[in-house]
């Protein structure tokens, strides 16, 4: 007798049971366990991997069809339940000194998607190249990606002023060595010795080709220069001592190395305190550790004066490690910040505008952690403030860099520098601010799903 003359009635049967079951259900609730317990059949299941069946099942009244994709079936490339990665939200506010901080034109918002440079940044100090930095004045800075990596690089350099009084201007120095960390960076690892990207060594890098420039004919800048990847862990670099030299040993996974030589610096904010705050690295007051590229005229003049000139080296850097959270918010800045605004002047500006937008939360367990709404601040247009395009990121760096801007121009508020002065000149009479170029770059640290 053929398979389907015994197959037919069975399904007759199971769908006249269906229709009493169904005007039972209405009468008595009971029914409805009994209904699916008669409906609870085997299925016929068949995996389909490029056309070709995987595993099949023949004890089965239905069929369901499965497809699965090359990539799910990957299990050793796949990411663990409940994997994450930390990303970084990056933006900057700068302003010339003797120049209005205008937070719709001297903000910047980093979009790791877009590989080119924050600006069309000078390639040496030609005029054509000048007009093509940001109104920063002697101060630079560069955001962007490593290679095609997932990590990011970041610096901000200060030129040192004093270079004026010899007819140079040191910006040049300053914006060179910023615009070919970038273009260092962005071709990683091509040229680099070591894997992952170590700051110190694209410092070096960038120094180098600086030095090779002839359009820059002189000057000096410190810097400060920083590499995250999505691992989560921070790593920094200080000059201790005009005699202490120091090298950098890679850990793994290597997440966020940081890398300084002279008074421009970083904060590491988290739960409402401050966590790290990188101290300047000085050979006296208001003389910082620095780079400098010297005119052969000069040399030959001050060796003929017995003048010795303050000149570090990228190897002169020295390196720490910090682990990053997700809410972290770093904060780096030339000294036109940290000589007008303190920690924890930085701190307060920062937490008040986290802790009213929901990017930090008050919590009776942990006090003060990362609030749900912190990615989507990041991410979102116009609702972190009102100020630039009102991302977190974009409104604390312009806070910041106006916060400063502000107390550099009061001179009634005694900011850190006044207050250094007076602790080691008591007879000085200097009050209030300390005007300067100004670059901030800050940093929202999320770990997100991956």
């Amino acid at each position: 007798m053929p398979y389907r003359n015994i197959v037919l009635p069975q399904y007759v049967l199971i769908a006249f049971l269906g229709a009493v079951l169904a005007i039972w259900a209405s009468l008595s609730p009971q029914a409805m366990s009994i209904r699916n317990a008669l409906f609870q059949l085997p299925k016929r299941v068949t995996v389909i991997h490029n056309g070709s069946p995987l595993v099949s099942s023949t004890n089965a009244a239905f069929t369901t069809t499965a497809v699965v994709s090359r990539a799910a079936r990957s299990t050793p490339t796949s990411p663990a339940k409940g994997a994450t990665r930390f990303t970084y939200r990056i933006a900057a506010s700068y302003s010339g000194k003797g120049q209005r901080l205008n937070p719709a034109t001297n903000t910047y918002d980093f979009n790791p998607l877009n590989t080119s440079a924050i600006f069309e940044g000078p390639q040496g100090a030609t005029t054509s190249a000048r007009k093509r930095r940001p109104a920063s004045g002697q101060d630079s800075f560069f955001v962007g990606n490593v290679g095609g990596t997932k990590s990011v690089a970041f610096a901000v350099a200060d030129g040192v002023g004093g270079w004026i009084e010899s007819g140079i201007d040191p910006a040049d120095f300053a914006h060179s060595l910023c615009d070919y960390m970038h273009k260092a960076a962005v071709a990683f690892p091509k040229g680099f010795k070591t894997q992952p990207m170590l700051p110190q060594e694209l410092l070096q890098i960038g120094f180098e080709r600086v030095m090779k420039d002839d359009s820059v004919v002189g000057g000096g800048s410190t810097a400060c220069v920083a590499a995250a990847d999505e691992e989560g862990r921070l790593d920094v670099a200080k000059y201790e001592s005009p005699t202490h030299h120091s090298s950098i040993t890679p850990i793994k996974p290597l997440t966020n190395v940081y890398c300084s030589l002279g008074d421009s610096g970083f904060l590491q904010l988290r739960q409402n305190a401050v966590r790290f705050h990188s101290p300047p690295q000085t050979h006296a007051f208001n003389t910082p550790f620095q780079f400098s590229k010297v005119p052969k005229r000069m040399l030959l003049q001050e060796a003929v004066f017995g003048v010795t000139r303050y000149s570090e080296l990228p190897k002169d850097a020295d390196c720490t490690t910090h682990r990053l959270q997700h809410g972290d918010v770093l904060v780096f800045a030339s000294d036109g910040v940290w000589d007008n605004l303190s920690p924890e002047d930085t701190l307060d500006l920062a937490s008040r505008q986290l802790l009213r937008t929901g990017g930090w939360v008050e919590t009776k367990e942990q006090g003060v952690e990362a609030g749900e709404k912190l990615g989507y601040l990041t991410y979102t247009p116009g609702v972190a403030g009102d100020v630039a395009g009102g991302k977190l990121q974009e409104t604390l760096a312009v806070l910041i860099a106006g916060e400063a801007k502000n107390a550099s121009l009061d001179t009634r508020r005694d900011g850190p520098f006044a207050k250094e002065v007076k602790r080691r000149y008591p007879y000085e009479n200097y009050r209030g601010g300390k005007v300067d170029d100004i670059v901030v770059v800050v940093v929202v640290v999320l770990e997100e799903p991956v």
